[in-house]
């Protein structure tokens, strides 16, 4: 496999950009590529083989010489790339860079975003959902950074309900409520989403074995405050 260098993308960036009436010339001081057009500030790109921290940076700093400031990669093919692509298009707009790709085996340039501001549009019912999550869980139960099973309110609701099955043997589902302070805990154990819960007649429900191995794992209060 041929080894891809930076000089590889210079080409076609220089045709490219020629033929929207830039003059383009490489290596001007810091920067790879600088490409000009009447009085109009300069045109920056950065060339790299790959997406990186180090490209980032090296974009960055040209911001403090022009506004026009593009990172240039050579595009690569896959799924999985396109979805790094996308990602990484997403982080260069936050920072006011533009992204150009090459794709070397016929020199096609493809923009796919131009320098700027960027305000990123916030989702109100995601942030809704993300402060539900933090006021229905109970104290601080994982790690910050762990990359394991996190324990959701929806977990430790479905706990509470399990806990109380092994204590008590089969029951309503309004019993339960009641005795945990969980609301929904019917319709949990309906759901039976982990598996911990069995039907025993309408609305009364049983811990099955799956729920109760998982007991000893839980480290959850057995029953909430009333």
């Amino acid at each position: 496999m041929t080894r891809v260098l930076e000089t590889d993308l210079y080409q076609p960036v220089k045709t490219y950009l020629e033929a929207r009436g830039y003059q383009v010339k490489s290596e001007v001081a810091a920067a790879d590529v600088v490409a000009r057009r009447a009085d109009a500030p300069p045109l920056i790109v950065e060339l790299k083989t790959g997406f990186s921290l180090a490209l980032l940076h090296q974009a960055c700093a040209r911001l403090a010489l022009s506004d026009d400031v593009y990172v240039c990669v050579p595009r690569q093919v896959g799924r999985s790339s396109y979805k790094a692509l996308l990602a990484n298009v997403k982080l260069c707009r936050r920072l006011g860079l533009g992204v150009m790709t090459v794709r070397l085996p016929d020199g096609l340039v493809e923009v796919h975003a131009d320098p700027g501001p960027y305000s990123p549009r916030k989702s109100a019912s995601r942030q809704r959902a993300l402060l539900r999550e933090f006021d229905r869980r109970q104290g601080d139960p994982n790690k910050g950074g762990t990359r394991g099973k996190i324990m959701t309110a929806y977990r430790q609701d479905a706990l509470a309900c399990a806990i109380y099955l092994a204590e008590a043997g089969a029951a309503r589902g309004a019993d339960v409520a009641k005795a945990t302070a969980v609301p929904r805990a019917t319709r949990l154990m309906a759901d039976n989403h982990y598996g911990w819960f069995a039907r025993v007649t309408k609305g009364v429900y049983q811990l099955t074995d799956e729920g109760r191995n998982a007991l000893p794992k839980a480290a959850v209060p057995v029953a909430k405050t009333l």
